[in-house]
């Protein structure tokens, strides 16, 4: 499976249908294509909905219904939270948390009318403040699915610091985030990479070979290699 980022993630951003489409190149191109029993059923958003007293969005149903029980594309660092798990705070649908809870990510209950609304993130702090995260939710997954897969420890991934400039025969994608958030994506046929505070990188390849070679190429003190 190919898997043409530079080309395909531009429009993904604007079109939620063109996310979930990439979405499942992504998927495939790690060889775990989606299958229908990926999704959660629409019984565990209702009962959701039910029990929170409010109304999901489409962006939201949409995504859940197509990758809700996928932990391998969604949860190997931080956690989407499951349905029966979403909760309210800070006036916020709280979706995901940090590995260590030291922060959080929600959609602002005021956005909730939207079909595919802004996320936000905060702090764990005695006095967290909302901060922009992405201008959509389906852009938020499209990073989620970007970022995860990077740290399945059974998949071919390494990390260590390394100065983006020294990155060559790569190619930078388009940002995910609002302004302000500092990680960056980097894409070549056999791989894909992460750059977090300009200096971290966690990087996926599709095979030990390839992994191997872009360890060499790379000036990075790698953990695993």
């Amino acid at each position: 499976m190919t898997l043409d980022l530079p080309r395909d993630l531009p429009a993904a951003l604007t079109d939620r249908t063109a996310a979930w489409r990439l979405i499942a190149r992504v998927a495939a191109f790690w060889d775990a294509p989606l299958r229908p029993q990926d999704g959660c059923p629409e019984a565990e958003l209702d009962a959701a909905e039910a029990r929170l007293g409010l109304r999901l969005p489409a962006a939201l149903r949409e995504a859940y219904r197509l990758f809700g029980n996928r932990p391998d594309l969604t949860g190997n660092q931080d956690t989407l939270l499951t349905p029966d798990r979403l909760y309210v705070d800070l006036d916020c649908l709280v979706y995901r948390v940090e590995n260590q809870s030291c922060a959080y990510w929600g959609v602002p209950l005021a956005a909730l009318g939207q079909d595919d609304p802004p996320t936000v993130v905060w702090p764990d702090t005695d006095a967290p403040r909302t901060e922009p995260w992405t201008a959509r939710f389906s852009t938020e997954c499209l990073a989620v699915v970007l970022t995860e897969p990077l740290f399945d420890e059974d998949a071919y991934v390494d990390a260590g610091e390394v100065d983006p400039a020294s990155l060559t025969g790569w190619t930078e994608l388009p940002r995910l985030y609002e302004p302000g958030i500092d990680t960056r994506f980097f894409a070549r046929p056999d791989a894909l990479l992460a750059v977090q505070g300009d200096s971290w990188l966690a990087l996926r390849a599709t095979s030990e070979e390839a992994l191997d070679a872009l360890c060499e190429q790379i000036e990075v003190s790698w953990l695993r290699s």
